[in-house]
């Protein structure tokens, strides 16, 4: 795996007991800050749920909007250093915190990876390979893009798209100006369809030092545009598996990231690689690392963001991380729980609802010896694709 070691003068790190300032209380902040916890320190949570996943497990919490000047300042004066669990976070909210003490990823890199024109900007300007976009600002961009790219192509938001939502696909003329309408707010970006063989994620961590470790990429199946299963390591090329961490651990360095990055990549039917897009905070693909690794992603990111050195990005154990989504899933917990080798991680969310991700589940297989499609399906036991319904009119 690809490490830099380009070292930088950096601050002391962090000493035991130090608070650790968490902006979000979703199930990210909560595992980051149980994290936290393991190696000395304590979290503290802004939020605006008392009952939220990260509350629970916290420190300490502040109560108070996003964008709430008075809650900022008096979070920023009880800890000592500040990261984020999501990007739907306004930067000038972390511009603000970093003036009382340091913000790590920085609100600049958060600026770049929440607008994805702004992303896929700064990828391009990197020389990171991207599928073919274009910017559409107006209905000549709209029409252009259509005929750059051709049918079928993506229109998507700038910002506030996760698990498929802010998106639309365009298949004929025809369609153009309903997509543009329906989405909001403008402008929006166009991509080109990929003929794509899968999807893999990288997690790159920086530290304070220039430090960069990867974890082994990840491939991940989606299920109604959410992340259903991702197995690890991904089974691809070794060529293609180091290219991916090269990419990211480039990535990182153009950032000139402190703490995670999540990136996601696409491997075309010719076997390159294309950069998706990029997420400065723990991700979903890489929870697997909880139970298959010394050092997890969260462990990795609280220790750069303390300023710890970091260990190296081993796995003991091939993985497969199944996500828990809305009350189907819910309700096989009993069946889980039940079923040997499962290692269940709940989030503490009080509701399931419909696409909610409530929880997920890793299932551990000896070094280099991950299984296939059906040796993965038999592991997931209740959790394993059902089985299309026979027609009995045939």
């Amino acid at each position: 795996m690809p490490a830099s070691s380009s070292r930088s003068p950096s601050a002391a790190p962090l000493a035991p007991n130090a608070v650790i300032g968490i902006v979000g209380g979703g199930q990210l902040g909560r595992m980051s800050a149980v994290a936290a916890a393991k190696l000395g320190f304590r979290a503290h949570i802004l939020t605006q749920d008392p009952h939220g996943p990260a509350a629970q497990v916290a420190h300490q919490v502040t109560l108070g909007a996003y964008d709430d000047h008075k809650a900022l300042d008096a979070f920023a004066r009880a800890v000592d250093v500040i990261t984020f669990e999501f990007e739907n976070i306004s930067a000038d909210a972390l511009d603000c915190l970093a003036q009382h003490c340091p913000v790590r990823p920085s609100g600049a890199i958060l600026r770049t990876s929440q607008d994805r024109l702004a992303e896929k900007t700064f990828l391009s300007d990197a020389d990171i390979p991207l599928a073919p976009w274009m910017a559409v600002t107006d209905h000549a961009s709209l029409h252009a893009a259509a005929e750059t790219l051709g049918f079928p192509f993506i229109l998507k938001t700038t910002r506030n798209g996760y698990d498929g939502k802010g998106q639309a696909r365009v298949y004929e003329a025809s369609q153009l100006e309903e997509a543009f309408a329906s989405l909001a707010p403008h402008p929006l970006v166009a991509e080109g369809m990929v003929d794509f063989a899968c999807e893999i994620s990288v997690m790159v961590v920086r530290g304070t030092d220039g430090t960069t470790r990867c974890f082994a990429p990840g491939l991940n199946y989606h299920r109604d545009g959410i992340l259903d299963l991702t197995l690890a390591p991904a089974p691809v090329q070794e060529e293609t598996a180091q290219q991916a961490q090269a990419l990211a651990t480039a990535i990182a360095e153009k950032l000139d990231l402190i703490g995670i990055l999540g990136v996601e990549m696409f491997i075309d039917r010719t076997g390159n690689l294309l950069v998706n897009e990029i997420a400065p905070r723990p991700h979903n693909s890489g929870h697997w690392t909880m139970d298959a690794c010394p050092a997890d992603q969260f462990d990795m990111h609280i220790r750069a963001v303390a300023g710890l050195p970091l260990p190296p990005a081993l796995r003991h154990s091939d993985a497969a991380m199944k996500n828990l989504v809305g009350p189907d899933d819910m309700a096989l917990w009993p069946d889980i729980l039940a079923t040997p080798g499962h290692i269940p991680h709940l989030y503490g969310k009080a509701e399931a609802r419909a696409g909610r991700k409530m929880g997920h589940v890793n299932i551990l297989f000896p070094y280099g010896s991950l299984p296939g499609a059906l040796g993965v399906q038999d592991a997931l036991g209740p959790l394993a694709d059902k089985p299309e319904a026979e027609d009995n009119d045939h």
